[in-house]
């Protein structure tokens, strides 16, 4: 139900972006920044076929975010979060969804100013 509720909130979010595209597989999500689209993720179709994560509440959009970065091969995630979520920073299972040895790190979304320097170091 949660991954449903993120995918209707992937369509009213590319509804609102100028140049957003919906991703529901890994197959779209490069053909989508290739062709130079914001990238808006829903998830239900996608991790219904890998079936990789645990069916549980427990599992949040970190593990998702974890395991996607990671099924595109990307070298680095960095999660953005309010700030007052940085105690509690990720779920319990986002270090298994994360691949080894893939860099991460989080960001409060007030000091987004920081992003630039987190992409370049």
């Amino acid at each position: 139900m949660a991954l449903l509720a993120m995918d209707q909130y992937g369509h009213v979010l590319v509804d609102r972006i100028a140049g957003a595209a919906l991703v529901d597989e890994p197959g779209s999500l490069l053909d989508c920044l290739n062709a130079g689209s914001v990238a808006v993720l829903a998830p239900y179709r996608w991790l219904r076929s890998a079936d990789v994560l645990p069916r549980s509440w427990e599992v949040t959009s970190d593990s998702i975010a974890a395991f996607v970065a990671g099924a595109m091969d990307a070298a680095r995630l960095i999660l953005i979060k309010p700030a007052a979520n940085l105690d509690e920073p990720v779920d319990s299972h986002f270090t298994s969804a994360l691949h080894s040895g893939m860099q991460w790190s989080l960001l409060a979304c007030d000091r987004m100013e920081e992003l630039a320097g987190k992409l370049s170091g």
